[in-house]
């Protein structure tokens, strides 16, 4: 399990409770003693933490940048565009680039000339295409936030232009990287890790799965739609809720896209990004299907001999008796708690290791 310590700190506070001494948090309470302290009372609680990894700390010079003009390049063989780029303070930087997903407004990260990527990689000006280019902008696979080599990574209306995007992104972070044994499954969530946090500090925890819901949501009863547990040896409960008016085709915020990331799990879609985000969070795996793809009444129960599903990975996969299945009149449309299936527009949260329970007394 790998943690990033920031996240932690949203639920498990390291300052005792009234001001009283503490360990001394640097600002954003992310140094490397306060990380190395974190993993050592965690290990002494009886969490095998194996290391503690600094991430994000190697980039400089990347700042916010809006794209003021694009000048597209003819003559090559793929789409290259000179560019225009506010970097702050009255700057702007020539830059050339290949992508093509951003339009002028838009918000980006901008490598200046001097900066340091990931891995050590530095960026300078250069010639290239009969123009030079002075700087990069960046995809998120160059930040480390992503695999996406495509696309630049274009960021909210409100970002600041200018600001450090490291800063701005909360890229500098202390992961630790946690063997979760069998006896330990709460740990396999930010929640059970922050929990014991907050004991090994003697300082105050704030339960994720006890926040609420936010004032603005609206409880509708009707129109419910219909689902049911037809084997209640492999599941005792099932909850489904409805979520309107999402639109799929956004990213998800950028926050969650860098703890997903941090964490180890790839940036996919907003359904997919935010089951993940909470299933990492409350230890809880989760499906989103598309209701309009829904056929028939949702029914949880274990495999039949002879059937198949093809998951999101396009595997055709041989099912077991032993396999809990959510289906629809269709037939199976997930693998429960641990991979969806294309056929009913199927995303899903899931882990290799059945999902934690809660430690007893």
């Amino acid at each position: 399990m790998r943690v990033p310590l920031s996240w932690l700190l949203e639920f498990a506070a390291l300052e005792p409770a009234g001001g009283q001494p503490g360990i001394g948090l640097s600002e954003a309470g992310l140094s490397g003693a306060v990380a190395a302290e974190v993993g050592r009372r965690l290990t002494a609680a009886g969490l095998e933490v194996e290391s503690v990894e600094q991430v994000g700390h190697d980039i400089s010079g990347v700042v916010v940048g809006q794209v003021r003009h694009i000048e597209e390049l003819s003559g090559f063989r793929k789409p290259i565009r000179y560019c225009r780029v506010a970097a702050g303070g009255g700057s702007e930087r020539q830059v050339i680039c290949g992508a093509v997903n951003f339009s002028v407004g838009d918000l980006v990260p901008l490598a200046l000339p001097g900066a340091t990527l990931p891995g050590g990689v530095s960026i300078g000006a250069r010639q290239a295409y009969g123009r030079t280019s002075e700087g990069m902008i960046c995809s998120a696979a160059e930040l480390a936030i992503g695999d996406d080599h495509d696309g630049i990574l274009v960021l909210p209306a409100d970002a600041p232009v200018g600001a450090d995007f490291a800063g701005y992104a909360g890229l500098r972070d202390h992961v630790l990287d946690i063997a979760v044994t069998p006896d330990k499954g709460y740990a396999l969530s930010i929640r059970g890790v922050a929990r014991e946090l907050a004991i090994a500090f003697g300082t105050d925890f704030t339960d994720p799965a006890d926040l609420g819901l936010p004032g603005d949501v609206e409880t509708v009863s009707a129109d419910v739609y219909p689902a049911s547990i037809e084997d209640a040896s492999a599941c005792d409960r099932f909850v489904l809720r409805e979520v309107r008016g999402l639109d799929g085709t956004r990213p998800a915020p950028l926050l969650i896209r860098v703890r997903l990331a941090r964490a180890g799990m790839r940036s996919v879609s907003l359904a997919v990004d935010v089951t993940n985000y909470l299933m990492l969070e409350l230890g809880q795996p989760l499906h989103a299907f598309d209701r309009a793809r829904l056929s028939g009444p949702v029914v949880v129960r274990r495999a039949r001999p002879g059937e198949r599903l093809e998951t999101l990975d396009h595997v055709i996969r041989e099912l077991d008796p032993d396999d809990i299945l959510i289906t629809d009149s269709s037939g199976p449309i997930s693998l429960a708690g641990t991979m969806g299936g294309p056929a009913a527009g199927t995303w899903s949260s899931r882990r290799r290791i059945s999902p934690p329970r809660e430690p007893r007394g």
